[in-house]
Protein backbone atom coordinates (compact mmCIF):
# COMPACT_ATOMS: atom_id res chain seq x y z
CA UNK A 1 0.00 0.00 0.00
CA UNK A 2 1.26 3.42 -1.09
CA UNK A 3 2.89 5.72 1.82
CA UNK A 4 3.24 9.75 1.47
CA UNK A 5 5.69 10.85 4.01
CA UNK A 6 4.57 15.08 4.83
CA UNK A 7 6.14 17.83 6.28
CA UNK A 8 6.67 15.98 9.56
CA UNK A 9 8.10 13.11 8.80
CA UNK A 10 5.07 11.21 8.96
CA UNK A 11 4.05 8.24 6.98
CA UNK A 12 0.54 8.14 5.88
CA UNK A 13 -1.21 5.44 3.26
CA UNK A 14 -2.68 6.97 0.62
CA UNK A 15 -5.86 6.04 1.39
CA UNK A 16 -5.57 7.50 5.14
CA UNK A 17 -4.24 10.91 2.98
CA UNK A 18 -7.39 11.14 1.00
CA UNK A 19 -10.13 10.32 3.57
CA UNK A 20 -8.33 13.14 5.79
CA UNK A 21 -9.25 15.43 2.55
CA UNK A 22 -12.37 14.18 2.76
CA UNK A 23 -13.24 14.65 6.34
CA UNK A 24 -11.79 18.59 5.74
CA UNK A 25 -14.77 19.90 4.01
CA UNK A 26 -17.51 21.47 5.25
CA UNK A 27 -21.15 20.30 5.06
CA UNK A 28 -20.54 16.94 4.64
CA UNK A 29 -22.88 14.76 7.11
CA UNK A 30 -20.91 11.44 6.30
CA UNK A 31 -17.50 10.39 5.05
CA UNK A 32 -17.30 6.99 4.18
CA UNK A 33 -14.26 4.21 2.30
CA UNK A 34 -16.25 2.17 -0.37
CA UNK A 35 -14.07 -0.88 -1.25
CA UNK A 36 -14.12 -4.20 -2.01
CA UNK A 37 -10.57 -5.09 -0.81
CA UNK A 38 -10.28 -6.45 2.65
CA UNK A 39 -6.54 -4.88 3.30
CA UNK A 40 -8.13 -1.66 2.33
CA UNK A 41 -11.38 -1.83 5.05
CA UNK A 42 -8.55 -3.05 7.81
CA UNK A 43 -6.06 -0.46 6.91
CA UNK A 44 -8.90 2.55 7.29
CA UNK A 45 -10.33 0.90 10.51
CA UNK A 46 -7.09 1.15 11.63
CA UNK A 47 -7.45 5.73 11.54
CA UNK A 48 -10.95 5.64 12.14
CA UNK A 49 -13.17 5.48 8.47
CA UNK A 50 -16.22 3.98 8.54
CA UNK A 51 -16.12 1.51 5.34
CA UNK A 52 -18.67 0.30 3.45
CA UNK A 53 -17.74 -3.73 1.32
CA UNK A 54 -18.77 -3.08 -2.51
CA UNK A 55 -19.09 -5.82 -5.08
CA UNK A 56 -15.71 -7.07 -6.65
CA UNK A 57 -17.54 -6.65 -10.02
CA UNK A 58 -17.54 -2.49 -9.61
CA UNK A 59 -15.62 -1.71 -12.66
CA UNK A 60 -15.15 1.95 -11.95
CA UNK A 61 -15.85 4.94 -8.65
CA UNK A 62 -19.45 5.63 -10.22
CA UNK A 63 -20.23 1.86 -9.91
CA UNK A 64 -18.85 1.41 -6.65
CA UNK A 65 -20.37 4.96 -5.16
CA UNK A 66 -23.36 3.62 -6.46
CA UNK A 67 -23.28 0.60 -4.95
CA UNK A 68 -22.10 2.07 -1.55
CA UNK A 69 -25.09 4.44 -1.44
CA UNK A 70 -27.52 0.81 -2.11
CA UNK A 71 -25.71 -0.74 0.66
CA UNK A 72 -25.91 2.17 3.10
CA UNK A 73 -29.40 2.10 2.51
CA UNK A 74 -30.30 6.08 3.00
CA UNK A 75 -31.24 8.79 0.33
CA UNK A 76 -28.52 11.58 -0.05
CA UNK A 77 -29.06 14.65 -1.48
CA UNK A 78 -25.60 14.38 -3.33
CA UNK A 79 -22.94 11.56 -2.72
CA UNK A 80 -19.63 12.65 -3.70
CA UNK A 81 -16.94 10.65 -5.18
CA UNK A 82 -13.15 11.52 -4.33
CA UNK A 83 -11.56 8.86 -5.51
CA UNK A 84 -8.29 7.77 -3.12
CA UNK A 85 -5.55 8.56 -5.16
CA UNK A 86 -6.46 12.60 -4.60
CA UNK A 87 -5.02 13.19 -1.33
CA UNK A 88 -4.08 16.28 -2.35
CA UNK A 89 -8.03 17.70 -2.80
CA UNK A 90 -8.31 20.91 -1.29
CA UNK A 91 -11.70 20.95 0.68
CA UNK A 92 -12.94 24.27 -1.47
CA UNK A 93 -12.78 21.99 -4.55
CA UNK A 94 -15.85 19.46 -3.18
CA UNK A 95 -17.64 22.40 -1.33
CA UNK A 96 -17.44 24.45 -4.85
CA UNK A 97 -18.30 21.41 -6.14
CA UNK A 98 -21.57 20.46 -4.68
CA UNK A 99 -22.65 24.47 -4.43
CA UNK A 100 -21.86 24.60 -8.24
CA UNK A 101 -24.59 21.43 -8.95
CA UNK A 102 -26.98 22.98 -6.35
CA UNK A 103 -27.36 25.46 -8.09
CA UNK A 104 -27.97 23.62 -11.46
CA UNK A 105 -31.09 21.73 -10.99
CA UNK A 106 -30.67 20.36 -14.43
CA UNK A 107 -27.34 18.84 -14.15
CA UNK A 108 -27.09 15.08 -13.03
CA UNK A 109 -23.31 15.16 -12.46
CA UNK A 110 -21.02 17.68 -11.81
CA UNK A 111 -16.61 17.03 -11.92
CA UNK A 112 -14.42 20.27 -10.89
CA UNK A 113 -12.30 21.88 -14.00
CA UNK A 114 -8.32 23.76 -13.18
CA UNK A 115 -7.12 26.08 -15.03
CA UNK A 116 -3.48 24.92 -15.68
CA UNK A 117 -0.65 27.35 -15.76
CA UNK A 118 2.39 26.76 -17.69
CA UNK A 119 3.74 24.26 -15.57
CA UNK A 120 1.28 21.96 -15.10
CA UNK A 121 0.64 21.91 -18.82
CA UNK A 122 4.76 20.76 -19.00
CA UNK A 123 3.87 18.20 -16.49
CA UNK A 124 1.16 16.76 -18.52
CA UNK A 125 3.45 17.26 -21.85
CA UNK A 126 6.29 15.40 -19.94
CA UNK A 127 4.06 12.27 -19.03
CA UNK A 128 3.20 12.06 -22.84
CA UNK A 129 6.52 12.19 -23.97
CA UNK A 130 7.78 9.73 -21.50
CA UNK A 131 4.60 7.32 -22.19
CA UNK A 132 2.70 7.52 -19.09
CA UNK A 133 -0.85 8.25 -18.84
CA UNK A 134 -1.14 10.93 -16.18
CA UNK A 135 -3.86 13.52 -15.21
CA UNK A 136 -6.98 14.20 -17.79
CA UNK A 137 -8.39 17.03 -19.01
CA UNK A 138 -11.66 18.78 -20.64
CA UNK A 139 -13.27 20.36 -22.89
CA UNK A 140 -16.87 22.32 -22.38
CA UNK A 141 -19.07 24.57 -23.92
CA UNK A 142 -20.01 28.13 -22.82
CA UNK A 143 -22.51 26.93 -20.61
CA UNK A 144 -19.91 24.66 -18.97
CA UNK A 145 -21.72 21.64 -20.13
CA UNK A 146 -19.09 18.80 -20.58
CA UNK A 147 -18.09 17.90 -24.18
CA UNK A 148 -14.84 15.59 -23.75
CA UNK A 149 -12.68 14.32 -21.52
CA UNK A 150 -9.34 12.61 -22.16
CA UNK A 151 -6.30 11.15 -21.27
CA UNK A 152 -4.39 13.33 -24.20
CA UNK A 153 -4.14 16.92 -23.80
CA UNK A 154 -7.09 18.77 -25.25
CA UNK A 155 -7.65 21.17 -26.70
CA UNK A 156 -3.83 21.03 -28.82
CA UNK A 157 -1.82 24.16 -28.66
CA UNK A 158 1.97 24.01 -29.73
CA UNK A 159 2.69 27.53 -27.98
CA UNK A 160 5.34 27.85 -25.29
CA UNK A 161 3.98 29.34 -21.77
CA UNK A 162 5.95 30.57 -18.66
CA UNK A 163 5.58 28.25 -15.53
CA UNK A 164 2.87 30.56 -13.93
CA UNK A 165 0.95 32.14 -17.10
CA UNK A 166 -2.34 30.51 -17.89
CA UNK A 167 -3.03 28.33 -20.62
CA UNK A 168 -6.09 26.99 -22.79
CA UNK A 169 -5.87 23.52 -20.79
CA UNK A 170 -8.26 22.61 -18.20
CA UNK A 171 -7.07 19.51 -15.90
CA UNK A 172 -10.18 17.49 -15.02
CA UNK A 173 -10.07 16.78 -11.36
CA UNK A 174 -11.23 13.26 -10.48
CA UNK A 175 -14.22 14.25 -8.07
CA UNK A 176 -17.57 13.92 -8.92
CA UNK A 177 -21.02 14.81 -7.40
CA UNK A 178 -23.77 12.81 -8.56
CA UNK A 179 -27.81 13.03 -7.95
CA UNK A 180 -28.47 9.35 -6.28
CA UNK A 181 -30.74 9.07 -9.61
CA UNK A 182 -27.38 9.43 -11.49
CA UNK A 183 -25.79 6.82 -9.63
CA UNK A 184 -29.08 4.78 -10.05
CA UNK A 185 -28.83 5.26 -13.82
CA UNK A 186 -25.39 4.21 -14.35
CA UNK A 187 -25.96 0.75 -13.83
CA UNK A 188 -28.17 0.49 -16.90
CA UNK A 189 -26.20 3.02 -18.91
CA UNK A 190 -23.87 1.34 -21.55
CA UNK A 191 -20.50 1.95 -22.24
CA UNK A 192 -19.41 3.29 -25.54
CA UNK A 193 -16.16 2.95 -27.39
CA UNK A 194 -15.02 6.34 -26.00
CA UNK A 195 -15.16 4.97 -22.59
CA UNK A 196 -13.35 1.81 -23.46
CA UNK A 197 -10.60 3.94 -25.03
CA UNK A 198 -9.82 6.12 -22.50
CA UNK A 199 -10.58 4.58 -19.73
CA UNK A 200 -12.56 7.32 -18.08
CA UNK A 201 -15.68 6.46 -16.48
CA UNK A 202 -17.67 9.76 -17.20
CA UNK A 203 -17.53 9.55 -20.65
CA UNK A 204 -20.36 7.12 -19.84
CA UNK A 205 -22.96 9.92 -19.28
CA UNK A 206 -21.82 11.88 -21.63
CA UNK A 207 -22.22 8.98 -24.71
CA UNK A 208 -25.61 8.00 -23.63
CA UNK A 209 -26.43 12.12 -23.72
CA UNK A 210 -26.63 12.75 -20.15
CA UNK A 211 -26.02 16.40 -18.81
CA UNK A 212 -22.66 16.49 -17.18
CA UNK A 213 -21.59 19.77 -15.63
CA UNK A 214 -17.41 21.25 -15.26
CA UNK A 215 -17.54 23.88 -12.15
CA UNK A 216 -14.11 25.60 -12.09
CA UNK A 217 -12.18 25.40 -8.85
CA UNK A 218 -9.36 28.06 -7.96
CA UNK A 219 -6.27 26.98 -7.19
CA UNK A 220 -6.06 29.66 -4.49
CA UNK A 221 -1.90 28.95 -4.50
CA UNK A 222 -2.08 25.29 -3.48
CA UNK A 223 -0.35 22.93 -6.27
CA UNK A 224 -2.79 20.09 -7.45
CA UNK A 225 -1.86 16.57 -8.62
CA UNK A 226 -3.41 13.18 -8.57
CA UNK A 227 -1.68 9.75 -8.30
CA UNK A 228 -1.31 8.41 -11.43
CA UNK A 229 1.71 7.22 -12.07
CA UNK A 230 5.04 5.63 -9.48
CA UNK A 231 6.43 8.56 -10.66
CA UNK A 232 4.02 10.53 -8.77
CA UNK A 233 4.78 9.90 -5.34
CA UNK A 234 7.70 11.65 -5.23
CA UNK A 235 5.87 14.91 -6.53
CA UNK A 236 3.13 14.54 -4.21
CA UNK A 237 5.27 14.70 -1.59
CA UNK A 238 7.32 17.43 -2.23
CA UNK A 239 3.68 19.31 -2.20
CA UNK A 240 3.30 17.55 0.78
CA UNK A 241 6.51 19.34 1.94
CA UNK A 242 5.47 22.88 1.11
CA UNK A 243 1.47 22.94 1.51
CA UNK A 244 -0.08 23.64 5.15
CA UNK A 245 -2.93 20.43 4.30
CA UNK A 246 -6.58 21.38 5.12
Amino acid sequence: MVALTGPDGVAKSLIQRSWEAAQAVRGVDRVVVATDDDRIREAAETFGAEVVMTPESCENGTARCAAAVAALGQDYEIVVNLQGDAPLTPPWFVEDLITGLRAHPEAEVATPVLTCDGAALASFREDRRNGRVGGTTAVFDRHWHGLYFSKEVIPYTDADYAPDEITPVWHHVGVYAYRPAALRAYRDLQQGPLERLEGLEQLRFLENGRHLLCVAVAARGRKFWELNNPEDVSRIEAILAETALY
